[in-house]
Order: structure tokens, then sequence, then C-alpha cells
């Protein structure tokens, strides 16, 4: 099974705890070497995503938005990108160089292409920007591969 995630990020951490408990779950359900993740490994759900996979035994195949993808990304994650961008066994780039919200939707197009199923951790809430969670939901609806949506009752968007 090929699934790609896309999720929110910036989440609250009893939200952030919930969502890995949750696809970290929904991972192992598949059995050891189960499952071929396909992850941009932003900060947040690609990322806890990305790990949960590894961690299980899984593959983990990333998608590279813009080739300025990672220096957008926190500093604080480049530890955990660069990780896990070495344990990757395929890279996919879009060929952008400027990472910005159209190569972000490139990316995520590129990842809904690749996968057999797309994980979203989204509240159900329009995109606050193009290329947003709710705008990758759509293009994976619209393009005929099915959607898991991960979230947990109550929580909210920090």
């Amino acid at each position: 099974m090929r699934i790609g995630i896309t999720g929110h990020r910036g989440l609250p951490s009893d939200v952030e705890d919930q969502v890995r408990r949750d696809l970290a779950e929904a991972i192992s359900s598949y059995g050891l070497e189960g499952v071929v993740g396909v992850s941009c490994i932003a900060d947040g759900p690609d990322s806890w995503f990305a790990e949960a996979v590894v961690e299980r035994g899984g593959r983990l195949e990333v998608v590279i938005p813009a080739e300025e993808y990672r220096e957008g990304l926190p500093d604080w994650h480049h530890q955990t990108y660069d990780a896990l961008l070495g344990r990757a066994s395929d890279v996919h780039r879009t060929g952008l160089a400027q990472s910005d919200s159209q190569a972000h939707m490139a990316g995520s197009e590129l990842l809904v292409g690749l996968a057999d199923q797309l994980w979203a951790v989204w509240d159900g809430q329009p995109a606050r920007g193009y290329g947003g969670t709710a705008d990758v939901v759509a293009y994976a609806r619209r393009v005929g591969v099915p959607v898991r949506i991960f979230w947990p009752d109550g929580a909210q968007r920090g």
C-alpha cells in the first residue's frame, strides 16, 4: 500500500500527541513492511507519518516541492528533515526552485500521483492559503485517490 500524507502544521501539543498515536496505529494495521509512505517531510504530520513508517519497517519516499524547500522550513526541523531524507528509498522532485505555494501544491500533486491513498490530518476547513491541506484533499478526490481523514474529536488548530 502506497500512502501519501498531508496535514496542518503548527498543531497544539495535545492534538499532536493524539494524531501521532492515530497515525502510528493506522500504519501498524498494515503489518511489518506493509506500507510505502510518501511524504514531503515538512514539520508536523508529514514528518510524524514518515517517522512512524520507518519505525515500523515500511519504506519512505520523499517528494521535494522545490530546491529551496528545506530552507523554508523551521530551523529546528532541519535535523529531522535531513535524517528522514537520508532514510528515503526514493526522492521525487518537481524541478521547481522557489519554495512558494505553487511549488507546495505541485509537490502535493506529485505526491498524490504516487499514492494509492492519501491520509490527511485535516480539520475539514478551507485552506488558509493556496496549496493547503484542503486543496490537497480536493485534488486527491478530483483525481480519484481515496482520502482518509485523521482529526481528533473536539480538536482545534493552533
